[in-house]
């Protein structure tokens, strides 16, 4: 018997799609279980931008429904990206056809992820999406496959490339924001709007989806709590170096006993940690399960190779022929995401204040920490030029969140407190 050809419809032919149709004119029979993976259609915004593969003897459609709908292909992969519009609609299409779907699109998955399940199990076909999270880097995997005989209890890394860049040429060449990021649209490392990656939402798709997967729960990117780093300042990384830390954007989802708690928060990680050791535009992950105990996994988290490798990795894997829940349980069985207050949150934190150089600012500060029951951890008074006052930075101990917000509304009222402290979040990890 003759191994099967399976005809692959691509829909999005940017820097991972064109990366996929090297890959596939050069390695047909890529996959473990035999048979063979073939173009037979492709769709993308413009057909005739150049593009480093010649797709001249494939067939185009101008509709990605059409091509996902269409008899001439067995399997639809998505790589348009956004999480409505043509990409959600040709996805659909193409589960209601009852065809197995590979996407890259962690927008998509993260907030429709719970429809497209029930469509897919329906169906009696795969959904499947490594490469919307850490690209070539298996974390999808990871939790789908490798931790369904353990309970994982929390998922915690850097799942964007672009902001560890950022914050890590910040800190070692003493450059501003506005500065690393108009290199990092240079290098091709940020979009020329970077506010997806910036603003921490790239990110919080991704966590989204993990937390999914970890906790058997349906996706829910509304409730993730969100902040970029496009408020870091130079000073607090300057200043968390002092104190023994590195900042970096951290993506974590944890199971308490109050539901799920989804963040995404520049926070100061503790120097020789492996995350304040990611340097770059790599991606790193902690899993940490009740019997496997902590799993750490770094890699790349985007780009031509890594990323189509990953989707390749899902068509293989379709070729197989396995069909399994899309997030750990059937879609109907998926267990309501109940989001955990932020104001509930427990843990160690960062005050930058910026006072004015006068007898007394030290006592009232600690004062007020005190009134409302604030326990400080460390202390850093430290002269910087142009900062125009002179910080204050203080650790504290663990302290709910709703407690630490009401001792720094009552700081910035303070005579000699000229800005609104910072606040930074010191990672659990």
């Amino acid at each position: 018997m003759s191994p099967r050809v399976w005809r692959i419809g691509v829909a999005g032919l940017g820097t991972v799609g064109g990366g996929l149709l090297q890959f596939l004119s050069e390695r047909p029979d890529f996959a473990p279980a035999g048979g063979r993976a073939v173009i037979t259609g492709v769709t993308a915004r413009s057909r005739s931008r150049p593009r480093s593969i010649d797709i001249s003897a494939i067939p185009w459609f101008d509709d990605p429904v059409a091509l996902a709908t269409s008899p001439d292909i067995d399997l639809f992969v998505e790589l348009v990206g956004g999480s409505d519009g043509p990409a959600k609609a040709a996805v659909e299409a193409a589960l209601k056809a009852g065809k197995p779907v590979v996407t890259a699109n962690k927008a998509l998955i993260a907030e429709h992820g719970a429809e497209l399940a029930a469509l897919a199990e329906t169906a009696g076909v795969p959904l499947l999406f490594e490469a919307a999270v850490m690209g070539g880097t298996p974390a999808v995997k990871m939790l789908r496959e490798a931790m369904v005989g353990d309970d994982v209890v929390g998922v915690a890394g850097i799942l964007n490339g672009t902001c560890n860049f950022i914050l890590s040429e910040m800190e070692q060449r003493g450059a501003s924001f506005a500065d690393v990021l108009s290199e990092a649209q240079r290098m091709g490392y940020a979009e020329a709007d970077p506010t997806m990656d910036v603003g921490g939402f790239d990110a919080a798709h991704k966590v989204t989806i993990l937390a999914a997967l970890a906790f058997g729960c349906a996706p829910n990117y509304a409730a993730a709590e969100i902040e970029g780093i496009d408020q870091v300042d130079l000073l607090d990384i300057r200043l968390a170096r002092d104190l023994g830390y590195r900042i970096r954007l951290i993506a974590s989802a944890d199971r308490t006993a109050d539901g799920v708690a989804v963040r995404v928060h520049p926070s100061l990680v503790a120097q020789g940690h492996p995350l304040a050791e990611t340097r770059g535009a790599l991606n790193a992950l902690f899993i940490e399960g009740t019997r496997i105990g902590r799993i750490f996994i770094q890699g790349p988290g985007a780009g031509a190779g890594p990323t189509a490798a990953a989707v390749a990795a899902d068509i293989a894997d379709v070729m197989t022929l396995p069909v399994r829940p899309v997030f750990q349980r059937p879609a109907g069985d998926l267990k309501p995401f109940v989001a955990v207050a932020p104001t509930r949150r427990v843990g160690k934190a960062y005050l930058r204040l910026l006072v004015k150089d006068q007898p007394g600012v030290i006592a009232a500060v600690s004062e007020t920490l005190a009134e409302c029951g604030v326990s400080i951890d460390s202390f850093l008074q430290k002269p910087v030029e142009d900062a125009g006052g002179v910080p204050i930075v203080l650790t504290t101990h663990a302290i709910a969140e709703s407690v630490l917000t009401d001792a720094i509304n009552r700081i910035e009222k303070l005579p000699a407190v000229l800005e609104r402290p910072r606040l930074l979040r010191i990672a659990r990890i």
